[in-house]
């Protein structure tokens, strides 16, 4: 018999969330009723439908999609997608999402997404590889170093990036490795890229414990899906002296209040498939991880997680938000009225963006960093823009979330009237 599954899946449209937690924001600002109406909009979309040979010789049609939100600050940036739940108001918001994410960690860059109506662990690497190239050809016309670099997402990795550079620069007829990022080092990847994501989330957590005054020694930790991000959010914690007490994947979760070790739990599941059944721990669902009693949660999965329905069944003191969008606009309100301290995603989980602008600056650069200076410039600039975020808060008297997306939205409507409306 099959194990039942206990999926992560969004509860909510993502867009309606994103757009939500805009307009939240946006009441605080002095917005023109025209650039408020503008920073609502994607500047584009495109949906492509490609067909991909199989490996028993037939052919099947999948739908894509890449959107940019904005091009205010730079060229657009942002990861591609491979999953069966992937829609087109969920890239919109994803897109939305990266704008903001880089506006608010300094970064010159505007929002994009992607991705592909597919399950990939059901596709061989053959048909992964023709997916992949084909998908990137068809969304070629707007990627180049200079104007859209893609970089792994939910379902993607170091490889598909390799398959993506490697088409565009058969395209170009030469090399081309700035078009993406999150690459391999053997073609221009940047040390830190992979544990970026979760190694920001890392940072930012300690940030908030020091700010509400929680001893990371002891500090009793869960984490919502233990994917790549997951993973490394839980062993740096972990290394550094908190109790995992939880884990989950699409599968369910494992409980045990007096720690668990996530190196031998990743070691279990590489032989498994799952997480279920770890030795010395309780078997959970993910919604019963969402209302543990700990320090720090840690949603690390899909959108639209912790809801209006959930949310006052949440009792950590600290949400660090590894996931994009876990926590939709009325959940939010509910957390804040329990006194839990919300780190939002577009502050978190920037890490990824941040060590990719490293990577696309030392690939137009063909100049290459340390780790050790990799790590130094990423814990430079999470501890930096986590202090704005929280100065922000206090002057405005709002949460962090509204104060991160201020001062982003404010960031890019600045640069929008300084550069002007075109024509």
């Amino acid at each position: 018999m099959a194990a039942q599954v206990d999926v992560i899946a969004p509860r909510e449209d993502p867009w309606a969330m994103a757009l939500g937690q805009f307009n939240r924001a946006a009441d605080f600002l002095p917005l023109k009723r025209g650039i408020r109406e503008f920073l609502l909009h994607p500047k584009r979309e495109l949906t492509v439908n490609f067909p991909v040979k199989m490996d028993d010789g037939s052919v099947r049609v999948f739908t894509g999609y890449r959107v940019h939100h904005s091009t205010v600050l730079g060229p657009t940036k942002g990861g591609i997608r491979y999953h069966p739940a992937v829609t087109l108001n969920g890239i919109r918001a994803l897109a939305m999402w990266m704008t903001w994410k880089c506006s608010v960690v300094g970064l010159p860059y505007g929002g994009a997404k992607g991705g592909v109506v597919v399950d990939p662990h059901a596709l061989s690497r053959g048909e992964l590889e023709h997916l992949t190239r084909r998908y990137a050809t068809e969304i070629s016309i707007l990627m180049s170093p200079e104007g859209d670099i893609p970089a792994p997402d939910l379902g993607t990795d170091s490889q598909t990036m390799a398959w993506i550079m490697d088409t565009y620069s058969m395209h170009a007829g030469h090399s081309t490795p700035s078009v993406v990022t999150g690459k391999p080092l053997s073609i221009g990847g940047s040390f830190g890229r992979a544990e970026a994501p979760g190694r920001g989330v890392w940072l930012v957590a300690r940030e908030a414990c020091r700010h509400v005054g929680i001893p990371l020694d002891g500090a009793k930790v869960a984490v919502q899906g233990f994917g790549a991000v997951g993973t490394t959010v839980a062993n740096l914690l972990h290394d550094h002296g908190c109790d995992i007490v939880a884990l989950s994947d699409t599968h369910g979760g494992i409980y045990n209040p007096g720690g668990l070790d996530p190196r031998a739990v990743r070691t279990y599941r590489a032989d498994r498939g799952t997480i279920a059944g770890f030795p010395g721990a309780d078997r959970i669902t993910n919604a019963e991880l969402l209302a543990l009693s700990c320090d720090i949660l840690v949603p690390s999965a899909l959108e639209a997680q912790i809801t209006a329905a959930n949310a006052a069944a949440v009792r950590a003191k600290i949400l660090v938000e590894a996931a994009n969008g876990p926590v939709t606009p009325d959940a939010d309100d509910i957390l804040a009225d329990a006194g839990v301290f919300v780190v939002p995603d577009i502050l978190a989980n920037s890490g990824g963006v941040i060590v990719s602008y490293f990577e696309w600056v030392q690939g137009l650069q063909q100049f290459f960093w340390t780790e050790e200076e990799v790590h130094h410039n990423l814990e430079r600039i999470m501890r930096r823009s986590f202090g704005q975020v929280l100065q922000t808060a206090g002057e405005k008297r709002t949460t962090m979330r509204t104060a991160a997306l201020l001062r982003a939205i404010e960031r890019v409507a600045d640069a929008l009237l300084t550069r002007g409306i075109y024509p």
